[in-house]
């Protein structure tokens, strides 16, 4: 993990907005925000003591993509050169930021990439839930910077991450796989439990028509490597960070659970 932080630098940017700093952006900041190489809090207005960074734009659904325009362009201009990937987040997803490297060390950051969860209506290629959180490759915000200046990506929609989706269509920019070698997801627009407890997602839920890949609720969901999860409050961050970063169960050796025996490889749990 420490060289993948080294090697793989990832600036991850959280949509906040001034009400939601104390309930919501705090937990970020002292939780999974501090694995971050780069950590920004973008919002409507400046906060020198938070720090928030103020994208002179008013609060509410209609002004998340304008919000993500400019959080992405800020990006750009000041940390293009100091980051290799661009995340954006919610300020109630919590980020595994080691399997996020994980997932990334195989891919080029100079190449156009685009990640997360995948949805497949609206887009032909698919888009990724803006709650679970989106990656793009550094190749891929230059160029989504430059389709803004040229109004190949305009503010067609206020739906945030459908805007971006059709903006990476347009660009030529490929939608990629996240999910694990056992096609398991690793990015999730809910938190845990929907997704974790069989039956908990009602199979009329918009969820099972937007899955780009099929998709099962139960044990089987997730991948191992999980990486996001969405509408986490911050008690739960703070749950999810001793769960993963602290809690063990002494003598037990991690070892790879699949259907597919042939590829199990055992994991030392240091």
């Amino acid at each position: 993990a420490e060289e993948l932080f080294k090697k793989i630098k990832v600036l991850c940017w959280i949509m906040t907005a001034p009400q939601n700093l104390q309930k919501r952006a705090q937990y970020v900041k002292i939780t999974w925000g501090k694995r971050c190489n780069v950590l920004l809090f973008m919002s409507s207005e400046t906060n020198h003591n938070f720090p928030t960074i103020g994208l002179n734009t008013s609060e509410g659904r209609t002004q998340l993509y304008l919000k993500t325009m400019k959080a992405f362009q800020y990006a750009h201009d000041h940390y293009i050169d100091k980051a290799d990937w661009f995340l954006k987040t919610d300020d109630d997803t919590y980020v595994i930021l080691e399997n996020l490297r994980l997932l990334l060390a195989k891919y080029n950051p100079d190449e156009p990439l685009y990640m997360g969860k995948r949805f497949k209506v609206h887009v032909k290629q698919g888009y990724m839930s803006g709650g679970a959180g989106y990656i793009l490759s550094r190749e891929a915000l230059k160029q989504y910077v430059k389709g803004l200046k040229s109004k190949i990506c305009s503010h067609t929609t206020s739906v945030e991450d459908l805007a971006i989706g059709h903006c990476m269509e347009k660009l030529g920019i490929p939608a990629g796989d996240s999910r694990d070698i056992y096609q398991r997801e690793t990015f999730f627009p809910f938190s845990l439990t929907p997704h974790l407890v069989h039956g908990s997602l009602s199979k009329s839920s918009w969820f099972w028509r937007y899955n780009y890949y099929d998709n099962v609720d139960g044990p089987k969901c997730c991948s191992d490597l999980a990486i996001s999860f969405h509408y986490v409050d911050g008690t739960f961050m703070c749950m999810l960070e001793f769960y993963i970063y602290h809690l063990r169960a002494i003598g037990y050796r991690y070892r790879l659970k699949t259907d597919f025996p042939s590829q199990v490889s055992d994991v030392g749990d240091d």
